[in-house]
């Protein structure tokens, strides 16, 4: 029978059923076998890993801190707990006269039973690699866990320098927590092992969903803070406030903001015409037309304000600015004198106006073009305009 058990049978119990039974410092990645790694913690809490920390202690040697860990060996194997209880140091050889090389420093479980050997321990070992001009790191063996990748110079030795070691080290520490614990995430994020796990990112709280690590905000629809605005939104309708601080909403494929508007636009130019039809183009304006975009709200009606400073050749006769709203082609409102501003004078007045636009598709984009006449029976009348504007506000 496959199924093991420890401490029932009065006789027999194997190393294996131990190692297979065990429930306590594991960070599941399928229903038998955990993830190998490092338990967490520091002496003053200032430090999520300092468990097996390595750093340089002469020229070819480093220190190993002292730690606990545990190594996943294959399914039937189960999985093997180490502790270092004093640091150890360890020595690299010689750098190659020509070419740099790079080391692995592993913990290394030796088990007869399994690799044919004479030893049954559990050691911290250098695998030395291949010195060459493009070097790589030598592959792990069966139940071992990395710590440190080391390049190794070409050359280096105790007697010329030996390895930089703030420029040579490569930590490769992952860490472990317990059975339903929260992991504190150190290099590369990899999968959870059931819906419901939690890992704490950096910047955020996670939880596995099944097939992603969704941010405890997102989760709970809450709203993502600034502190970790860089994280990818999960759903549509997730809102965030910015990096920049603006409130935004996840349509789905972009961050827009979450309450649009208002959008406005100008030209102080002045700028004139002769024309008893309206006309969007100015005479002495370098920018024509004055046109403002913007993107309906889910209430679908907008506020619309516009105006501008304006005069006429002669008193008697109306200077007109109207406003086209299209959305594409289709013409959602034409220019009509009834809803212009308008206004008489050889001397420049100030006339705005502002009007309520409902019935708008929401998140359709729709567009605001200005045009301009003049009321005259002579074409030498002018009308001059300045200072024109044009303001969308969104409703609730």
């Amino acid at each position: 029978m496959n199924l093991r058990s420890s401490w029932v049978a009065e006789t027999g119990q194997t190393r294996e059923d131990t190692r297979l039974t065990q429930t306590g410092v594991t960070t599941m990645t399928n229903p038998v076998q955990v993830r190998s790694g490092i338990l967490p913690g520091s002496y003053g809490g200032q430090y999520r890993l300092s468990g097996f920390w390595t750093f340089g202690s002469a020229a070819m040697s480093a220190t190993v801190s002292e730690g606990r860990a545990v190594i996943q060996g294959e399914i039937s194997e189960g999985v093997f707990p180490v502790t270092l209880t004093a640091s150890e140091v360890v020595t690299f050889a010689p750098g190659n006269a020509q070419y740099s090389r790079i080391d692995l420093l592993v913990l290394k479980i030796y088990d007869r039973l399994y690799d044919g050997g004479q030893r049954s321990e559990a050691t911290i070992e250098i695998i030395q690699g291949a010195a060459a001009q493009d070097p790589k790191a030598p592959a792990v063996p069966p139940r071992c866990l990395p710590l440190y990748e080391v390049t190794v110079p070409a050359g280096a030795s105790a007697g010329n320098g030996g390895i930089p070691w703030n420029s040579s080290l490569k930590d490769l520490r992952t860490p472990v927590v317990a059975l339903g614990g929260i992991l504190p995430v150190e290099g590369a994020s990899l999968p959870g092992a059931y819906p419901g796990q939690y890992q704490d990112a950096g910047g955020a709280l996670q939880r596995w969903d099944g097939g992603a690590w969704v941010s405890y905000p997102a989760a709970l629809g809450g709203i993502i803070p600034a502190s970790a605005s860089t994280t990818p939104a999960s759903y549509t309708g997730q809102y965030r406030d910015s990096s920049d601080g603006r409130f935004q909403r996840w349509n789905g494929s972009a961050w827009v903001p979450a309450v649009p508007g208002p959008y406005f636009v100008d030209n102080r130019d002045y700028g004139d015409t002769t024309s008893t039809a309206y006309t969007s183009t100015l005479a002495g304006r370098t920018n024509n037309p004055l046109s403002l975009s913007f993107v309906a709200p889910p209430s679908k009606v907008v506020v619309i304000g516009f105006g501008c400073k304006l005069r006429s050749t002669s008193p008697e006769h109306y200077a007109y600015m109207a406003l086209k709203l299209t959305q594409g082609t289709n013409v959602i409102s034409d220019l009509e004198d009834d809803y212009a501003v308008v206004a008489a004078s050889q001397h420049m007045v100030s006339v705005a106006t502002m009007t309520r636009q409902s019935g708008l598709t929401p998140g359709a984009t729709y567009t605001l073009t200005a045009s301009f006449r003049v009321a005259a029976t002579t074409p030498a009348l002018k009308a001059g305009f300045d200072n024109t504007f044009i303001r969308v506000d969104p409703l609730p």
